[in-house]
């Protein structure tokens, strides 16, 4: 069995850091991905998928992300992605100081919820240092602070048959031939019930700023950035993830990313 384990972890590795070079190399590197038959692009979502069973059974649904010191925080948070979304609702709520902001919880629950800013940050909180890792090769050590989304979720009282979380965002990433393109991210109900999943509103010990996804931003700290969705004003249980996008479970899934997004 242990010669299995090592040899899973080898390979794991060794997918990343081919995986690595090939975004460092550059966006053409990646033509493939877009091609639903192409060779690589097989093999590549059958190491995603390994990816994701390796780390459910061999690190565990609660195991932590690694947690840092204070004094490892060295610089402030890398912005990554969009950093002002340009909605005449996003400005408005950005305008109002966040004041009207409320944050949704549909779908699938018995108990569909809203919260405003002020209501998430009078509950019961958690701080975390730890590892912002980009998808384009940089990382960044940070303190986050927010709620813990698994006890929202369990007052919504999820129904049985829900399996995913998809998460709505405001920042409109990308103008499309029928108008706005709105971010999206999507978790499995592990991921979302995990300990360091949290509804951050601070960042490094100050309100959020803006570029880094104000008013709330989820941290989902055993995954890359791009799973790291910002400006989040909803979350929605669902059974599958078809309906949404191009069917993949997230904006940059959908050309062509791992959804696990694992690490």
């Amino acid at each position: 069995m242990s010669r299995l384990l090592l040899s899973r972890r080898r390979f794991l590795q060794g997918s990343a850091g081919a995986a690595s070079g090939l975004i460092l190399a550059g966006c053409d590197q990646f033509d493939f991905l877009g091609q639903q038959n192409h060779p690589a692009r097989n093999f590549v979502e059958q190491a995603n998928v390994l990816t994701y069973r390796a780390q459910r059974r061999l690190v565990g649904e609660q195991t932590l992300a690694r947690e840092y010191a204070a004094s490892e925080i060295r610089q402030g948070q890398k912005p990554n992605g969009s950093t002002q979304p340009t909605t005449h609702e996003y400005k408005a709520l950005q305008e109002g100081n966040f004041a009207d902001y409320r944050l949704q919880v549909t779908g699938m629950v018995e108990q569909p919820l809203s919260f405003s800013l002020n209501e998430l940050r009078n509950m019961p909180a958690r701080s975390q240092i730890t590892r912002h890792d980009c998808v384009e090769g940089w990382s960044c050590i940070a303190k986050w602070t927010g709620t813990p989304l698994g006890p929202i979720l369990d007052a919504a009282r999820v129904h049985p048959d829900a399996r995913f979380c998809v998460y709505h965002c405001f920042d409109n990433i990308e103008r499309g031939l029928s108008g706005d393109v709105f971010y999206y991210e999507s978790s499995d109900l592990v991921d979302a019930h995990h300990p360091q999943s949290i509804l951050a509103y601070g960042l490094n010990d100050q309100v959020l700023p803006v570029s880094n996804g104000a008013p709330v931003r989820l941290r989902i700290e055993r995954a890359l950035g791009y799973k790291q969705p910002k400006y989040l004003h909803t979350i929605e249980l669902v059974a599958d993830l078809q309906s949404f996008g191009r069917g993949n479970g997230g904006y940059w899934e959908d050309y062509g990313y791992d959804w696990y997004g694992g690490i």
